[in-house]
């Protein structure tokens, strides 16, 4: 859980300039950084500009991009998403800190939500880290 709009925001900072500590960048991490990026960046679009940001961030703390590691585009994608769907659900006023903690604290946050679309085996191959896949357990609702 994020303790403040600060904390968020430094998560989200420190991915675009590529100075977040490695030990920092976590699902949770993750999330946040989506999440903030939506409500207060209108000038990037997660869909388009997350896969470059994630990879390069990647690179500048030493995680190679690789069929095995690092960057996984269908992931992203689907938690953005997630992230982006949840936000519409918000109420109006809702603290950055109290959207993303609501996010995390959802199915949503929990590490295995993916699985509820995907197998392992699908979404865990190289084409899924390479590309968008579509699910083969459940639809996505849009």
């Amino acid at each position: 859980m994020f303790a403040d709009d600060a904390a968020v925001r430094h998560v989200g900072e420190g991915l675009l300039a590529r100075s977040l500590p490695k030990a920092e960048w976590t699902h949770e991490a993750h999330l946040a950084a989506c999440l903030w990026l939506l409500r207060e960046r209108p000038d990037f679009v997660p869909e388009r500009d997350m896969p470059g940001t994630i990879s390069a961030y990647n690179q500048s703390v030493g995680t190679e991009n690789t069929d095995s590691g690092g960057y996984h585009e269908t992931l992203t994608q689907l938690y953005i998403k997630g992230a982006r769907a949840f936000a519409g659900t918000l109420p109006e006023g809702t603290s950055l800190v109290g959207a993303v903690n609501a996010l995390l604290e959802s199915e949503i946050g929990d590490r295995s939500w993916p699985l509820c679309f995907y197998s392992k085996e699908r979404l865990f191959s190289v084409e899924a880290r390479r590309m968008w896949i579509e699910p083969d357990l459940a639809a996505i609702a849009d």
